[in-house]
């Protein structure tokens, strides 16, 4: 009984194995297919969409919807404003959110979406321009595109050749790449991205050293000619296990830590200046630098502080722990 159950199990496991490497396979090939097919519509989607003077409306009715949604989420967090307009909410009212200056991107699979018909007369009648997405250009939406971004038209991944599958797979890569085009002739930055996602992993990864530094009155900051008795209250009343060191035109010239201080301990040490101690010219990085890569360059150094500089003149120091603290890894 069990060996016949463990004979079934892998039958099982081997039915289930295969028709996944068929979705897989399947939809790959649409998503060649879809590769192979872009030119010249591809580039004029993009100039229309890169010089609206006003958002990216993406519409589309079931599958395409949802699609839809991601792709208008992906284009507003990467510097491109945009929203989904749902075509039956559009039907009783949501048509007044569409204006002149927008460019309409309408999804359909088939292009005969009844649903779609009100926001295509929209477009027509008051010259919003209108990117189609379908897989048959010869369909409403089609014909009613000024521009027209064709699907491969190469069924479905689903074994009854009927539940949006490959087409919707197409659909969001087409998405992508859109998206992907803008960023690019955008010249979107990281530090873009970041003002766009203050919140979760994305907003820890993209902070900025200005955000965690201490500065001002935190930040431990003595002349270069102070005493080492001056050195350790600094040190140990600011808590970073540090201090820097500047000279008459206020340039960081050096830094002391709690480290150095072991290892250079003997019963002279109070009676020594500062900038016979210290470390000169010490590693500095500046405010905008997001804080990952501030990350990497103190474990490339095997640092625990490192000063923030403008102009050589110290603006604040950060510690190791106020990265690791904050979700930077």
């Amino acid at each position: 009984m069990t060996i016949m159950l463990e004979q079934n199990i892998s039958v099982q496991e081997n039915l289930d194995k295969n028709c996944a490497i068929q979705t897989i396979n399947s939809e790959i090939d649409t998503i060649i297919k879809l590769r192979d097919s872009l030119g010249k519509p591809l580039t004029q989607a993009l100039d229309a969409m890169q010089n609206a003077k006003g958002r990216i409306i993406i519409t589309g009715m079931g599958k395409s919807g949802h699609i839809g949604k991601k792709i208008a989420a992906s284009l507003a967090s990467t510097g491109t404003p945009s929203f989904f307009v749902h075509p039956a909410e559009a039907s009783h009212g949501d048509l007044g959110m569409i204006t002149e200056d927008d460019v309409v991107i309408a999804i359909s699979n088939s292009g005969e979406s009844r649903e779609l018909v009100d926001i295509l007369n929209y477009c027509k009648r008051f010259g919003i321009t209108l990117i189609s997405i379908t897989k048959n250009p010869k369909s409403s939406l089609g014909k009613a595109g000024d521009i027209v971004l064709e699907l491969p038209n190469n069924g479905e991944a689903c074994p009854l050749g009927l539940a949006p599958t490959s087409s919707t797979t197409a659909t969001l890569v087409l998405g992508d790449i859109l998206t992907a085009g803008l960023i690019q002739r955008r010249g979107f930055t990281k530090a873009d991205f970041n003002d766009r996602h203050p919140g979760g992993k994305l907003g820890s990864i993209l902070q900025k050293v200005s955000d965690l530094m201490h500065s001002d009155s935190a930040m431990p900051i003595l002349d270069e000619n102070a005493d080492m008795q001056r050195v350790l209250l600094e040190m140990t009343s600011k808590r970073l296990g540090c201090v820097g060191f500047i000279n008459a035109q206020g340039e960081l010239t050096g830094m002391l830590t709690d480290g150095d201080l072991r290892r250079c301990l003997s019963a002279q040490i109070l009676a020594e200046k500062a900038i016979n101690i210290m470390t000169k010219n010490p590693k500095t990085i500046n405010k905008d630098m997001l804080a990952s890569e501030a990350m990497k360059i103190m474990h490339e150094k095997k640092i625990t502080n490192i000063f923030i500089v403008e102009d050589n003149k110290p603006v604040g120091v950060i510690h190791i722990h106020d990265l690791l603290n904050n979700g930077v890894i």
